[in-house]
């Protein structure tokens, strides 16, 4: 990409405030992590999948013997249709980089689908409650009571 081709930063503060955006571990993420793991759930942060075509995902969240990614999303980045914002400097820029984060988004949704995996989109503005429910309610129920004891045995464990 020519330099011409790339936006300038509209301030030193701007430029200092993009720098600090986070690619992993964004404070919505770390939350639904916590949740999940206190809730004896074992996964992958950051997991690169290696799909068919050459297409490299990694989820925010995967569950890889239950095949399920978890994409906890930005509403800037993602263009939440309720929360996205339009950036007024360099619009020639940010519109179309908006645009193709979503486009992306789909593409690598369905290389997923393909592959067998189910995907779980949510915003960040998401409630951490909602948010837990949904991803539950997605990973197949494989605990089980021993018994003997009436407690969960080990191989059946959230994992």
């Amino acid at each position: 990409m020519a330099v011409a081709d790339y936006p300038h930063p509209a301030s030193a503060g701007r430029s200092a405030n993009m720098r600090a955006n986070r690619r992993t571990d964004t404070k919505p993420e770390m939350a639904l992590r916590r949740a999940l793991h206190q809730r004896g759930y074992r996964y992958r942060k950051d997991y690169r999948l290696d799909l068919a075509g050459g297409r490299r995902v990694r989820p925010d969240i995967a569950f890889t013997a239950r095949k399920v990614a978890i994409f906890v999303d930005g509403c800037f980045w993602h263009a939440c249709p309720e929360h996205g914002s339009k950036p007024r400097n360099n619009e020639w820029y940010w519109g179309p980089k908006l645009v193709r984060n979503a486009e992306r988004d789909r593409l690598n949704d369905a290389a997923l689908a393909v592959a067998g995996w189910t995907v779980i989109r949510l915003w960040e503005h998401v409630p951490l409650d909602e948010a837990l429910a949904t991803v539950m309610a997605a990973l197949p129920a494989t605990r089980t009571m021993n018994a003997a004891t009436n407690a969960p045995s080990r191989a059946a464990t959230p994992r």
